[in-house]
Parts: C-alpha cells; structure tokens; sequence
C-alpha cells in the first residue's frame, strides 16, 4: 500500500511539473529560454541580448541600419556574432594566403558591404513560424517552402521543416529555415539552408527569428562575402 501512494505522488508531481511547462510560453533553443514577446524594439531586444549579438549589433550599427531593426516593421533572422566571426576568420584566411593585411576592425569593412549583406536577413512585416509554409529538403517539389524578396531586393527561401515524431512523418516539431539561392535562375538547386534556432521573438516592430550560431556564416555564400569586401577595398584599422 505504501508503494502504491508513493507511486500515486510520484505521478502527481510529474503531472504538476508537465502542467506548469505546458502553461510556461517560453521557447528554449540553443540561445536560451525566451518569452516570445518582447516590450521593445528588434534592435532593444538584441541590446539586451548584447553578448550574443555583440558583434551583429556592430555590423547593423556600420551599416546605418539601426532605424530599420528600431522603428520599421520586419522580420529579422539574426545571425549571432559567431556568424560574423567565423566570416571574418575565413576573410582573413583569404587576404594573409594573398599577401595582404588582415581585417582588425569590422569598421575597416564598408558600410555599403555590411548594409548590403546584413538586408539579406531582413524583410518587411511580421511573419512567424505559422505563416511560412511547409519546406522539405527531400521532397522540395512538393513542399518547397515559399520564396521572398529581401531588403536588399534578393530572393531568399523561407519554409518550415515538419519532423517526424514517433515514426509519424511531419507529426513532430518545426523548425523554420531560411534558405539563400545561390543561383536565382534555377532556385530549386543547391540552396544553402540555414536553421533557426529560436523562432517567433515578438517585439513593438515586429518578429526576430534567431539563426543557429553553429551552421551559419554570416553572408551565406562567404566567397561572395570575401569577394565583395576586397572589391570595395578595406580602410585602415583607427588607433
């Protein structure tokens, strides 16, 4: 009998626990636990995730795109900084193999660079998760997600990944990609696909959706990247 009330007690507390998770509006992903609206601006609520974003905060600053994040109505995925970091490690890579001084400071890169990349990122209104359709990588013809057009005016792919759950296709979560075309004349071929890790981070201008630090270089294609800030030419570092 004791057994059984102490069984009885152990599932009433794993009950209780599964009650008050449920009820917690809070999304966990790999930067963290977040409530999913946020009394402030895009660029506020990256300010007070300053750690993570440091160096983004950075980029968007040199780009003059701080009114954008701050006052316009968008949708931001936001690269963390070590999105920015591991482009800039690939760019110096580039210019020490070619005899030429390394990048010091993100100001040496021009602000015409850095605006036209990070409006790659960028797009006007608030969408979340919900309002992307379906995307799946092994059967994009019949689940392609959706194409959109940038700030920078460049297409991208948008699109929700259903996972399988229980051996149930599609009955798992979902997880939101955003995807850059390297080739916009045949958009269904070799996409580099880039997941979110934190979705639907509500705030006064619109939604944030945080791309994972680990699979992304800041401006998908890091060639192209490397190729635009050697041919705008880098400043010297300020004392």
């Amino acid at each position: 009998m004791k057994i059984q009330n102490k069984n009885k007690s152990l599932l009433l507390l794993l009950t209780t626990a599964l009650l008050l998770l449920g009820s917690c509006k809070k999304y966990y992903f790999d930067t963290g636990v977040h409530d999913p609206k946020y009394s402030g601006s895009t660029l506020a609520y990256m300010k007070d995730k300053k750690p993570f974003f440091d160096s983004t905060l950075t980029v968007i600053n040199l780009a003059g795109m701080n009114d954008v994040l701050d006052k316009e109505n968008v949708t931001f995925f936001a690269p963390p900084s070590g999105s920015v970091f591991k482009s800039i490690k690939r760019l110096n890579q580039y210019l020490k193999n070619n005899g030429k001084d390394t990048v010091s400071q993100l100001s040496q890169i021009k602000p015409e660079v850095w605006k036209n990349t990070l409006s790659q990122y960028i797009f006007k209104g608030a969408n979340l998760l919900k309002d992307y359709p379906q995307r799946d990588t092994l059967a994009y013809i019949a689940y392609p997600g959706q194409n959109y057009t940038s700030y920078a005016g460049r297409i991208m792919n948008v699109g929700a990944v259903f996972n399988d759950a229980g051996g149930v296709k599609y009955a798992g979560y979902r997880q939101l990609y955003l995807a850059f075309i390297p080739d916009l004349s045949n958009p269904q071929v070799a996409l580099q696909n880039n997941p979110v890790a934190t979705s639907d981070i509500q705030t006064n201008n619109g939604v944030i959706h945080v791309l994972t630090k680990i699979k992304h270089n800041l401006g998908f294609n890091t060639d192209t990247f490397i190729d635009q800030v050697v041919a705008s030419g880098i400043l010297p570092p300020t004392p």
